[in-house]
């Protein structure tokens, strides 16, 4: 593929929510280029739900399909790479790819994910996205009536208990040593029947990446068949805080109810700017995301 040198919009981050934006640009006819270093975060997931019309279809032959789409139009160009660099200039924006390639846009918008942290538990990272997932919405419905640990404490450990209640009764709260609940917080799960293990956990058992038991350290074990973990994350790219845009207070990219960051000229879309982390909510703010990009470029124009 030919490149240019500058184009109306560059999108970093080719998944859902950079393709849903790259379709509404490329759909008035303005110059986009995706950069993408071919990294999602679901990569090991089996299936994705939760998504009209491509319920239980694997993140694979979503993305795939939604790539052959998108790139249909021809104003749209994709380039498999890391973006290294970024900078503002007289017209706009600079980004510097890692293999020194040098691109330019008018406007920026930032598709770039998250990155989980996950707790160095032998046989975890094997089953996330498995059987060792975070959101009852996009997995649970698969786990229904199963044997099920949620591996948090604090208030994420009360929010995922009553969202998997609607799921299973089978359900255990491992705390992995993490901070005691308040009194409230004891009594509402005991009200609930929610078993407490405060004791760290050490190991998980799996068959490929599908949960077994859960080994603490005193070596006692739970038989699980599915677990939800909430874990930390960090931003998967840094370049939008280069560039000056600010966080939220949960580490997410700040945005307005139209994807814009508080850089003139630079949005944001997907799960960098919000918990709710689904495939269909990063499909609609990329499609918002892209709109808006639109709408500004249009207006400098008119």
């Amino acid at each position: 593929m030919i490149y240019k040198e500058q184009y109306d919009v560059i999108i970093v981050g080719g998944s859902y929510a950079g393709l849903s934006a790259a379709m509404a640009l490329g759909r008035l006819l303005k110059s986009v280029l995706i950069l993408d270093s071919g990294l999602p975060c679901n990569r090991q997931t089996p299936h994705s739900h939760n998504f009209i019309t491509q319920d239980g279809q694997t993140p694979a032959a979503i993305l795939a399909k939604a790539k052959a789409q998108v790139l249909a139009y021809k104003t749209v160009s994709f380039y498999e790479g890391l973006a290294l660099s970024a900078q503002q200039t007289g017209e706009g924006f600079e980004i510097t790819t890692a293999t020194q390639h040098t691109f330019s846009s008018k406007k920026l918008i930032f598709a770039t994910g998250i990155q989980d942290h996950l707790p160095a538990i032998p046989g975890l990272s094997t089953c996330w996205g498995i059987s060792v997932i975070h959101c009852p919405y996009c997995h649970g419905y698969e786990f229904q009536n199963k044997r099920t640990a949620i591996l948090a404490h604090s208030d994420k450990a009360l929010h995922l208990v009553s969202l998997v209640k609607n799921l299973t009764p089978h359900i255990t709260l491992a705390t992995h040593g993490g901070p005691a609940f308040s009194q409230e917080q004891r009594n509402k799960l005991e009200q609930n029947k929610i078993s407490i293990i405060a004791d760290p956990v050490i190991a998980i058992e799996h068959d490929q990446g599908h949960v077994q038991a859960i080994i603490f350290q005193n070596n006692s074990k739970l038989d699980v068949e599915a677990v939800y973990a909430a874990v930390p994350f960090e931003q998967h790219c840094s370049l939008p805080f280069d560039l000056g845009c600010e966080r939220t207070e949960s580490g997410h990219i700040k945005v307005d109810a139209f994807q814009k960051t508080t850089i003139e000229g630079i949005y944001a879309c997907g799960d960098n700017t919000t918990p709710f982390r689904s495939v269909a909510a990063a499909v609609a703010s990329g499609s918002l995301a892209g709109a808006m990009v639109v709408k500004e470029l249009t207006d400098a124009l008119f």
